[in-house]
Parts: C-alpha cells; structure tokens; sequence
C-alpha cells in the first residue's frame, strides 16, 4: 500500500504526533535546525506540560527518545510517569516563569483606563 512520505525542512525542522493545538507554540517559538538535541527535548517536555494542562486526555507517561542522526541506537531513552519530580519540578519552573514574563510584558497604552470609559459613553447606555 502507498503510505505518506513526510518529512522535516529547514522552515520546519520538527514532527509532533498526536495532540498539536496546545503544545505547539513553544515548540514554533523554540525549535529550529541550530538548537542541541538536549534544547529540543526539554523544548519538547514543555510543550508536553502545556498540552497536559490544557486537555485533560493527555499525561504520563512520557516517553523520550533522543536519537542521535545515523547512531542506529536508544541508548537516550526516557519514560517519566506521572509520580516523577523531574516532571513536577518542569510544570512548576515553566508556571513560574511563564507568569513571569506575562507580568513583564509592556502594559497596553490604555490599559490604565481599561475599565473606564468617558462620561459620555457611561450616559447612553
């Protein structure tokens, strides 16, 4: 039978099976053709922990194989199930810093009067 030949590029250097929705922005902002395997697996674990959070039908385990071109082994093979601090201490390290860098953003020009709108407009309503 025919099956789908897919493969990576340079404008898109990573496959992700399964859930995509909520994993994948971490994964587009981080992955490219010049990052360590190491960088592309956590990039990889974080974007699992986001996914996780945000559909309920995916969690541990997870399972890594960090594959390194023509090695023909698995000798970097890695299951974290759901009881595993490696994976609590990511979730909670990623929380942190993501409010973080929220918090850090610019605010909105107008974001002082937000909830205010001009006399005027308070009148017609």
């Amino acid at each position: 039978p025919q099956g789908n030949h897919i493969t990576t590029s340079r404008d898109t250097p990573y496959l992700q099976i399964g859930e995509s929705k909520y994993g994948k922005p971490i994964l587009d902002r981080i992955i490219s053709s010049e990052i360590s395997l190491e960088t592309a697996a956590l990039c990889g674990l974080v974007s699992m922990d986001s996914t996780m959070r945000s559909n309920l039908t995916v969690g541990p385990p997870i399972e890594v194989l960090m594959y390194e071109a023509e090695s023909l082994t698995n000798e970097r093979r890695y299951r974290f199930e759901e009881s595993s601090e490696y994976l609590r201490k990511l979730n909670a390290s990623w929380d942190d810093r993501l409010k973080e860098a929220f918090n850090n953003m610019p605010p909105i020009a107008w974001s002082q009067a937000w909830d205010q709108s001009p006399a005027s407009e308070r009148s017609n309503r």
